[in-house]
């Protein structure tokens, strides 16, 4: 009988260990820098009986997202797609479950380095850190500088209480800050404690924040969350943290608000349409911008390569996943 197949597509660079574990329990193909449609033939033939896709981001950049076209041509035995991020839009979900197709993520694995990188983000924009460093090097001194303002009795606004913006709320109540949130579902009251938090609505977030932290998975329904119409019902001066997906902001919106003085400052770790950066962002004193490096650090990448090759070895052997993603817990309920 012939051992359950893997199809790597993407890299493993710290869990070397753990694919070495699975790669004497299982046949483990690791996809080449093929073409998209160079993968496709590769479907029709070499990885015909793969069962299990361990998805990591390099992939993209030779075959492209797991799109409705890419599931389409999946093999027929393909069952699972266990993708290396806390974050699942680069795969069509819809698709994959029609085909009886069903999704991992990463979640718990990047909330403290996440975390860490709002908070930092959000540090910056109340205090100007970076154009401080800036000016220094380039012998400028506190020339043009402007006034930063104490993150301390701020009202922070989170958006999205899962593991990220729980985490976000951890650290900002180091700061004294005062942290409210708006969720899917509001969380039970003694979460709520634990983590200094309110539950407000949607509107009401956008009214009293003074900062607001979006934490949100990128949906149809999060998609331009924050547009020209949101932004102008948001306190002026406000300032916007971004370490969720890019799209949930409308980019050219958040530059007019930035210009005119309605946003007082950003700190955004994603883009709408990354790499590529509005020139308005890229150009503006009171923007700071970071290469989508949340997740960048060697406990939380081990953490998550340790955690996809569990997903995989699960589904290889139980036909089960650890973590499915929200949309698909419910092919996996007893």
């Amino acid at each position: 009988m012939s051992k359950p197949s893997v199809l790597i597509a993407g890299c493993v660079h710290f869990a070397l260990k753990e694919l070495e574990a699975l790669s004497k329990l299982h046949t483990v193909h690791h996809l080449p820098q093929v073409s998209r449609p160079e993968f496709f033939e590769l479907c029709k033939s070499k990885y015909q009986g793969v069962k299990t896709i361990y998805r990591e981001s390099t992939s993209a950049k030779y075959i492209g997202s797991f799109d409705e076209e890419l599931i389409r041509h999946l093999p027929q035995s393909v069952k699972f797609i266990c993708s290396n991020a806390a974050g699942y839009d680069s795969v069509d979900i819809n698709a994959a479950a029609k085909r009886g197709i069903y999704v991992s993520n990463t979640p718990g694995a990047v909330d403290t380095a996440t975390a860490d990188i709002a908070m930092i983000l959000l540090l910056n924009a109340c205090r100007n850190i970076i154009q401080s460093e800036k000016n220094l090097r380039e012998g400028r001194w506190n020339a043009g500088i402007f006034m930063g303002t104490n993150p301390e009795g701020k009202k922070l606004g989170i958006l999205g209480m899962g593991g990220i913006g729980k985490a976000i709320a951890q650290r900002a109540h180091g700061f004294e800050m005062q942290i409210q949130y708006h969720n899917r579902s509001r969380l039970p009251e003694e979460v709520e404690e634990k983590y200094h938090a309110t539950y407000v609505d949607f509107e009401t977030l956008l009214k009293t924040s003074d900062i607001i932290s979006v934490s949100v998975p990128l949906s149809k329904e999060t998609t331009h969350l924050l547009a020209a119409r949101e932004l102008a019902k948001c306190k002026d001066g406000v300032i916007i943290v971004n370490t969720a997906r890019g799209k949930v902001i409308d980019e050219a919106a958040l530059v007019k608000a930035l210009e005119s003085g309605k946003v007082s400052a950003v700190g955004l770790d994603v883009f709408e349409e990354e790499p590529k950066i509005h020139p308005g962002l890229l150009t503006h004193p009171r923007a700071t911008l970071l290469p989508h490096v949340g997740t960048n650090t060697l406990e939380t990448e081990l953490m998550m390569e340790q955690l996809t090759l569990k997903n995989t070895e699960a589904s290889l052997t139980t036909d089960k996943l650890l973590t499915p993603i929200p949309e698909h817990k419910q092919y996996f309920t007893s």
